[in-house]
């Protein structure tokens, strides 16, 4: 947690609806920033491992429905409703790679099919990075500050990435936003236009002071096997897994028109983000 913000936080198990009901009644919210979630993509074997995403859901939406102070809610969803490299027909047809995907999809059918009467609209961030980061892309800038990453020999995807100032600033106007625009609305959180993968990882070794080499695909392939073995066995921090390689080499980008109607220009660019993301590194690691 940023220390600078621990005044205003209060913790809260959105599982406990009850707590939950007593939190909005007292503290009365006009707008509500839904983020709770189970984020990361060890559970394998039940649904039951992300409730926060589900049963979580439905208490928010249960409490909020009873709250009438509230005006706008904006639910936090998941680009993984979609492996990456699939194109859905609309924003309802889905498909999910993992469990925790299956969890967002089900949190954005409570939220659809709930009844608000106050506005509501879904978001579904992409890959954020920026100071307070974590898995994975965390690991992406360590990578590249100890000398591990290395570009791939004809790759360089575009990825709607988003720099978390950038997202924090959409979030906002989102929330204030005229209601037409937005109610019942579903929108990615991406940056815009889509970086390029290269350019990126450049950009962060320059300013870290360090290089990129570039390899073939095969030793890198051999490295995410290994990867692969050091997960399994629960070293979730591994520099590079199959998945990850898969994620790297293929594009990732995503149709945000009704963001950039809203938003418009974002106010920082790829250069600043990277700048204060390795200044955040160098200050609190």
């Amino acid at each position: 947690m940023n220390p600078d913000h621990e005044r205003y936080w209060k913790e809260l198990d959105i599982l406990d609806r009850d707590r939950l009901r007593i939190t909005f009644e007292e503290f009365k919210p006009g707008y509500v920033l839904h983020l709770a979630a189970r984020t990361d993509l060890k559970e394998t074997r039940s649904l039951d491992g992300y409730e926060a995403n589900v049963a979580g859901v439905r208490n928010t939406v249960e409490v909020i429905a009873g709250c009438p102070s509230v005006r706008r809610t904006i639910f936090a969803s998941s680009r993984m409703v979609y492996r990456i490299g699939y194109q859905p027909r609309d924003e309802y047809d889905t498909c999910p790679p993992n469990l925790y995907g299956e969890s967002k999809v089900l949190g954005e059918r409570i939220v659809r099919e709930s009844g608000l009467n106050s506005e509501w609209l879904i978001v579904r961030p992409t890959s954020i990075w920026g100071p307070w980061f974590d898995v994975p892309y965390r690991i992406f800038f360590d990578m590249i500050q100890k000398g591990y990453y290395a570009h791939i020999l004809n790759h360089n995807p575009r990825k709607s990435f988003g720099f978390v100032g950038n997202t924090v600033y959409q979030l906002h106007k989102l929330l204030l936003a005229n209601s037409e625009l937005v109610n019942g609305k579903t929108t990615y959180l991406a940056d815009y236009p889509p970086l390029q993968l290269k350019e990126w990882s450049q950009l962060i070794a320059r300013e870290m002071g360090k290089t990129i080499r570039t390899l073939p695909m095969a030793p890198l392939r051999m490295a995410a096997s290994v990867g692969d073995l050091f997960y399994r066995f629960g070293w979730y921090r591994v520099p590079l897994t199959n998945f990850r390689l898969n994620n790297i080499i293929t594009e990732m980008v995503y149709e945000t028109p009704l963001l950039e109607k809203v938003v418009g220009a974002l106010p920082h660019d790829l250069a600043t983000g990277v700048r204060a993301t390795v200044k955040w590194m160098h200050e609190f690691s």
